[in-house]
């Protein structure tokens, strides 16, 4: 007889209602410091950011256009911080505003390598707005300019955040206990 996997159930670590309430204060302050932006370019980093970044987006009364962005880390035997794109923007950044929406900051090596490509484009400004913020596990300077959370260092999964391509639709962030 085969042996079935236990179903392993999630924590909530953030509720959709603490998600959902600092959504609309994070739109209330990017909507603020962009009053005077005839558009601003929000910026999605795919996969992850894409529940994060439609609610947010739903909130904002700034005109906005959307575009998105997807990299990766290359293959074992390389140094951290190489990043491989692999679906650039399509839209022409010059002369912009533009906000890259990410669900979580941990090394820093990935944001800040799009970061600086989006400067070196000549953006008018470029800001980050990220969901979650892994601060500890951080080794390269990245400066968040609106933040959702802070969260210890503990592998988290739901709202976009997956563990094997799974769990990213649950609607709170949790994390998953291991026996």
């Amino acid at each position: 007889m085969a042996q079935q996997k236990k179903k392993i159930e999630p924590k909530t670590l953030i509720s959709e209602e603490r998600i959902q309430a600092r959504i609309r204060e994070l739109a209330a302050q990017i909507d603020q410091d962009y009053a005077d932006s005839d558009r601003l370019i929000c910026v999605g980093v795919l996969k992850g950011s894409v529940f994060f970044m439609v609610d947010l987006l739903k909130q904002l009364k700034t005109p906005i256009a959307v575009d998105f962005f997807q990299t990766s880390s290359y293959g074992a035997g390389t140094e951290p911080g190489e990043v491989r794109i692999r679906k650039d923007i399509d839209m022409s950044i010059r002369g912009k505003d533009v906000l890259l929406i990410e669900d979580i900051v941990d090394t820093g090596y990935t944001l800040r390598t799009i970061l600086d490509l989006l400067r070196f484009r000549g953006a008018r400004s470029v800001k980050l707005c990220a969901l979650l913020d892994k601060e500890t596990r951080r080794e390269v300077e990245v400066p968040i300019d609106y933040l959702g959370f802070p969260i210890e260092d503990v592998f988290v999964i739901g709202y976009g955040l997956d563990y094997d391509q799974l769990y990213r639709n649950l609607p709170y962030i949790g994390y998953l206990e291991t026996e």
